[in-house]
């Protein structure tokens, strides 16, 4: 192991708790903070096309996010805790090998997401709208986005074997370049600025595209260069069962519960479908200004994961769970604050996406009734996280499964069998997320880590 990684190690294993976290954090919780502000901006620019394209792109944000929470969360996870350990356990050898792994797991479950939504889009969308025209832009939306599925895979496990390093710097540094470029690129592409002809929804879904060609390409660089703790070595390059066996047996079954909450958000999109396009819309808009607030808890969470990892492999158990507890507070705190905020004045977020009077209220019922239960949608996804350093998964998946549960379950019966109101099946999905967190914190504080 080089002197930097192992001087980054020892900071990990000793410096005090909360400064440790907090500044390990606060570059990811920024940067994670400006890419959900540019996927903000960019329902704005689409916003300006109508509230058809609103809710084709509301149609089509299970998936993406699914893409995103396997990669940057689930694998990624896996990937961050398996290189954590890795050079907890001092073995910087090992560490480097699985560089290549991650990569070919990329690679694989890129192509096989491409192929998956190019097989089965028409049939999925089909269940969530009848809206010929809103159909019509969701796969045209998704079948050039998910073209640079690969891409986006091989960017979400490239960044987390720089997480697993210790390095939250320069991912977060890359989140804002790719914010700078995407931006503008994006405004141009969607609405035609600067005389350049406009692609609409479809300019989204390219310049997604565009930003992550770039960041594969400098996250490389960066494993090439001298001064990295780790490198990509081409005589690290061969594969090994017992490698990807450590990054999948916490990645395959974190995957779980990203697919259950994907799950549950595309069953809110079939309940909400049935009120309208404007409720589809406005559920859009809502569920993606709660996104605004899910950052906080990813920058906090993958600063848990490589803590909680590095912790474990050198036997320190009790500081693991420290830094559990010390994670799901900070979270709960911020997000918390968040929820009320929009929770309080829905109108003023609401507002800034759309004139419509109806989108309008679907959204602002969505921030009303769910707001209030952001804190423990944090407590839940950042010890999930934490989880996945500790590789200790099973509670945070039965949570998943009780969220979906209560929230689909909930919703159909409120829906089907009473005939309920939008907002009370925009309460079930707030109390589902009650159910996630006060599970995954009952586990912990029985001890789910050290066992």
């Amino acid at each position: 192991m080089s002197a930097s990684a192992a001087d980054r190690t020892n900071q990990l294993l000793t410096a005090p708790l909360l400064p440790l976290l907090l500044k390990m954090a606060s570059p990811n919780a920024a940067a994670f903070l400006v890419q959900t502000t540019v996927n903000m901006t960019e329902v704005w620019y689409v916003g300006q096309l109508g509230k058809v394209s609103l809710a084709a792109m509301a149609l089509m944000f299970p998936l993406l996010m699914l893409t995103q929470m396997l990669a940057n969360g689930a694998v990624g996870g896996g990937v961050t805790g398996a290189v954590a350990r890795a050079l907890g356990g001092g073995n910087a050898d090992t560490a480097e090998r699985l560089i290549w792994h991650a990569l070919a797991i990329a690679l694989v479950a890129g192509f096989g997401f491409l192929v998956l939504v190019l097989v089965a889009l028409d049939p999925l969308l089909s269940l969530m709208s009848s809206d010929p025209a809103v159909l019509a832009q969701a796969r045209l939306y998704g079948v050039i986005l998910f073209s640079g599925c690969p891409l986006i895979w091989s960017m979400g496990l490239l960044n987390a074997v720089y997480r697993g390093m210790g390095n939250m710097k320069f991912p977060a540094m890359l989140m804002f370049l790719g914010a700078f470029i995407q931006v503008p690129l994006s405004g141009t592409l969607v609405l035609g600025w600067f005389g350049v002809p406009s692609m609409g929804i479809a300019g989204a879904a390219v310049s997604v595209i565009a930003v992550a060609t770039l960041s594969n390409i400098l996250l490389i660089r960066g494993l090439l260069q001298d001064q990295s703790p780790l490198k990509l070595r081409w005589s690290a390059r061969h594969l090994e069962y017992s490698l990807f066996a450590s990054i999948l047996r916490v990645g395959l079954p974190s995957s779980i519960s990203p697919i259950l909450t994907v799950s549950t958000l595309s069953g809110l999109n079939i309940f909400v479908g049935s009120f309208g396009v404007a409720a589809l819309a406005g559920y859009g808009i809502g569920s993606r200004i709660e996104f605004l607030i899910i950052p906080l808890v990813f920058g906090i969470g993958v600063s848990m994961n490589a803590l909680v990892g590095v912790n474990l492999g050198a036997g320190q158990v009790q500081r693991a769970v420290n830094i559990g507890w010390a994670g799901a507070g900070t979270a709960a705190f911020f997000t918390g604050i968040g929820g009320l905020a929009v929770a309080l004045w829905p109108e003023v977020w609401a507002s800034l996406f759309t004139d419509d009077v109806q989108t309008l209220a679907s959204a602002k019922g969505y921030l009303q009734f769910v707001g209030p239960f952001f804190a423990f949608q944090g407590v839940g996804l950042s010890l999930f996280f934490a989880s996945q350093g500790a590789g200790r998964m099973t509670w945070p998946l039965i949570a998943a499964v009780v969220r979906l549960m209560i929230g689909i379950g909930g919703g159909a019966i409120l829906l089907y069998g009473y005939d309920a109101s939008l907002n009370m099946i925009y309460l079930a999905s707030g109390i589902a997320m009650v159910a996630n967190g006060v599970i995954t914190a009952g586990a912990l504080k029985m001890g789910m880590w050290q066992r």
